[in-house]
């Protein structure tokens, strides 16, 4: 008799856990709003246990009767919550009717006693979904299990915050998910740029997962968090609450401005200039002015007027606009921005010969979950010179590159992951950014690897009519050969098998309902 494998059962993490316990909400509560629901709960015992803690600090010192002063919290970067705020009082209260109505009395309470909070959680916003009390219940008592100060190291807040987005993007699917930005996409920008002091700005900052990468390269690197300021605007008002409270739960300072507003009708840092510029703007968005709107707009100028039918150029002068003299941006954009014709060609020229293409990469498929196209990323920088940069304390000597753009092809790199999903691994964005880096370094060592990298004269681009495509440049050999076809066979493998599932159950279901008509189907 063949002896029978012994299986151990993978213990679900505290992330998985507490997204199964969200996921009952379902069929309730749509999975764009509870996003919502489940972010801004954890938020609450969050700031909460912060609160106790503080707290009890002032107890021990015999300053009780500071306790209701919220100066002596602020202090300590501590938010102030009143009693009816607490995690305890909706925990004590968690089985009532009306726990909805304590629970929006409580996020407003919190938001009023903390100005930095203003415009950041959601308002009447439990009362309105008309929820499950017994689910809502079960919700609270598993975000009451997490031990949000269990280990500072960890940051197990800002790890369920950040693990919650990207589940939320993937079930809200295409067209649904453009507040979350892969995080091995921001790693990898973050990586390519190096944002380690100066101000940072992001035009269309979506949940803010930019911004906490960019103060993660920061800690990684062992620089200072305080020589950075953080600028960003974003359209959607749902999700400029998410980017607030983002950012406020990892205690990471930012002005997203005044409101929620539209980065071209409504600019809310019209004079900045911004050191790191990192973006994921919308890809290809139409209608983005009217035909007589924004003609004159100062972030065209030198340049020729974007065209209304796609946002592209726009976002890309918007960001030139805003970079100081020795300013980097790297941002994410569609690939038909790199040969488009009309005005997007002249635009297009003009940075090139102005020297500010520095790197174009090309991005697998299935990158992201809102869209299975292949996307670009951009690098642009404003001193592409022979210079030498102190880092971290380290001298970095860059080559003169002002007359060459390198040009990188990334859709043979990345590793599955959520069946259907591809994710660059550390090692992949170590050898993309390290290719990158020795490309501007004079002390490193670079060199044309065919089908990977190539890095292009102006003149050769003059020559191709300053198209951006890469493959116009790098060169490719036997395509074919390299392509690992068990790995390919074992992609498809999984993706028909889940195909025959959902097929096989959507006939299951069909069976039901014709039972429950009470007719019977034999196949």
């Amino acid at each position: 008799m063949a002896k029978k494998a012994a299986t151990k059962k993978k213990e679900k993490s505290m992330e998985e856990t507490l997204w199964d316990s969200a996921n009952k909400l379902r069929g309730t509560v749509e999975s764009s709003e509870y996003k919502h629901v489940v972010l801004s709960l954890i938020f609450l015992k969050f700031a909460s246990d912060k609160f106790e803690v503080r707290r009890q600090e002032l107890i021990e010192e015999g300053k009780e009767k500071y306790l209701e002063m919220k100066e002596f919290y602020n202090m300590k970067n501590i938010f102030f919550l009143p009693e009816t705020s607490r995690w305890n009082h909706i925990i004590q209260h968690s089985k009532q009717d009306n726990i909805a109505l304590i629970i929006d009395t409580a996020l407003h309470t919190t938001e009023k006693n903390n100005p930095s909070l203003k415009g950041a959680l959601p308002d009447n916003y439990f009362s309105r979904l008309n929820m499950d009390v017994s689910k809502l219940a079960a919700l609270l008592d598993t975000i009451n299990n997490i031990d949000t100060l269990k280990d500072a190291q960890q940051d197990i807040v800002g790890r369920v915050y950040e693990y919650f987005l990207s589940k939320f993007a993937l079930a809200e699917g295409k067209g649904k998910g453009e507040f979350y930005t892969p995080k091995s996409i921001v790693n990898l920008i973050a990586e390519m740029i190096e944002p380690y002091k100066g101000i940072i700005y992001d035009p269309a900052c979506g949940s803010g997962g930019m911004f906490v990468q960019s103060v993660k390269f920061i800690d990684n690197h062992h620089g200072n968090k305080k020589e950075v300021s953080i600028y960003g605007q974003e359209y959607t008002a749902t999700t400029y609450k998410l980017a607030k409270m983002n950012l406020a739960i990892r205690g990471i300072a930012a002005n997203l401005g005044a409101v929620p507003a539209d980065t071209f009708a409504k600019d809310q840092h019209p004079d900045l200039k911004a050191d790191y510029i990192m973006a994921n703007p919308p890809f290809n968005q139409k209608a983005w002015r009217g035909n007589n709107e924004l003609v004159d707009d100062p972030r065209w100028r030198g340049y020729e007027v974007p065209q209304t039918g796609n946002a592209n150029y726009a976002w890309i002068l918007n960001m030139v606009s805003k970079l100081s003299d020795n300013g980097v941006a790297g941002f994410i954009l569609a690939n038909g921005a790199l040969s488009g014709g009309g005005e997007e060609y002249k635009i297009r020229k003009k940075l090139v010969e102005n020297g500010l293409v520095e790197a174009i990469v090309i991005l697998p498929r299935n990158m992201f979950y809102t869209t299975d196209i292949s996307v670009t990323l951009w690098i642009l920088n404003k001193n592409k010179t022979e210079r030498t940069v102190t880092l971290n304390d380290v001298n970095k000597n860059y080559r003169d590159r002002n007359d060459e753009i390198l040009f990188m092809d990334l859709r043979q790199i990345g590793e599955p992951f959520e069946k259907k999903y591809i994710q660059f691994s550390n090692d992949h964005i170590e050898k993309i950014t390290s290719t990158y880096h020795n490309w501007q370094l004079i002390e490193k060592h670079y060199e044309d690897v065919p089908e990977f990298c190539y890095s292009a004269k102006t003149d050769e681009i003059r020559k191709k009519d300053y198209s951006l495509v890469p493959s116009k440049y790098i060169e490719f050999i036997n395509r074919d050969e390299n392509i690992d076809f068990g790995d390919k066979m074992a992609a498809l493998q999984t993706e028909f098998a889940e195909l025959l599932r959902t097929e096989e159950q959507s006939k299951k279901d069909l069976l039901n309902v014709f039972k429950e008509l009470g007719y019977e189907i034999e196949l």
